[in-house]
C-alpha cells in the first residue's frame, strides 16, 4: 500500500497541483477524496490535516503537510532522482526557478484564480458569472502574460530549459480556462500559447486529467 496519501478533489486546482507533482515523479499515492459539498473539510477529522479546513492535505509515513505548493516543493526535493527533476540542484538556476514560482503565486494565480472561479466553478455549481469582475481580472491576467510573453521568447520554459516546478504550478488554471472565453488571452501571445500546449500535452498531466472520469 502507498505510503503517500493526498486528501482533497479531482477538481480542486490545489489538490491538482500535488497530483500533477506526483505524477510527473512517477510515485505511488493513494488518493483520499474529501466531500467538500457535504463540508467534510471544514470538520473532523480533516481539520486535523489542515487547521484552516482547506485542500489538499497530505501524509507521506508520518510527515504530514498543507498548502499545495509546500507539498510539490517537499515531493519534488524528497524524490529529486526520481523521475521528472522538478527543481535544480544549481543555486543560481534555482534561484532563477524560484522568482519564476513566485509569480506564479503572486501574480499569475490571483487573477487566474479569480478568473476561473467565474468562469470555469460558479457555471459548475449554476451560479451566475460576474462580467465586470471578469473583466477586471482578464485586464490584470493579461499584462502578467505580456510579461510571460517575453520570458518566454527567451526561455522554452518560465524557470530554464527544463519543465520544473515554475511550469506545473500553472497547469490547474490553465486547464479551466482554456475552456472559456479567457484562452483568447493565451492564444493571442505566439510564446505563451506554445508553453500551453507543451506543458497539458504532459503524460503526467494526463493523468491527472483522467483522474476525474
Amino acid at each position: 500500500m502507498a505510503t503517500i496519501k493526498v486528501y482533497g478533489s479531482t477538481f480542486s486546482t490545489a489538490a491538482m497541483r500535488v497530483f500533477a507533482a506526483l505524477y510527473e515523479k512517477d510515485i505511488e499515492f493513494e488518493f483520499v477524496p474529501v466531500d467538500m459539498r457535504a463540508g467534510e473539510h471544514k470538520k473532523a477529522p480533516f481539520i486535523s490535516l489542515n487547521p484552516f479546513g482547506q485542500i489538499p492535505a497530505f501524509e507521506d509515513g508520518d510527515l504530514k503537510l498543507f498548502e499545495s505548493r509546500a507539498i510539490t516543493q517537499y515531493i519534488a526535493h524528497e524524490y529529486f532522482d526520481k523521475g521528472t527533476q522538478l527543481v535544480i540542484r544549481d543555486s543560481k538556476k534555482m534561484a532563477i526557478l524560484s522568482v519564476w514560482t513566485e509569480v506564479e503565486g503572486q501574480k499569475f494565480d490571483p487573477a487566474a484564480s479569480k478568473l476561473t472561479w467565474e468562469l470555469g466553478i460558479k457555471p459548475l455549481l449554476g451560479k451566475p458569472t460576474d462580467s465586470a469582475v471578469v473583466e477586471e481580472y482578464e485586464a490584470k491576467l493579461a499584462a502578467v502574460l505580456d510579461v510571460y510573453e517575453a520570458r518566454l521568447a527567451q526561455s522554452k520554459y518560465l524557470g530554464g530549459d527544463s519543465f520544473t516546478l515554475a511550469d506545473l504550478h500553472h497547469l490547474p488554471t490553465i486547464n479551466y480556462l482554456m475552456g472559456t472565453q479567457s484562452k483568447k488571452l493565451f492564444e493571442s501571445r505566439p510564446h505563451v500559447s506554445a508553453w500551453v500546449a507543451d506543458i497539458t500535452a504532459r503524460p503526467a498531466w494526463n493523468k491527472v486529467i483522467a483522474m476525474r472520469s
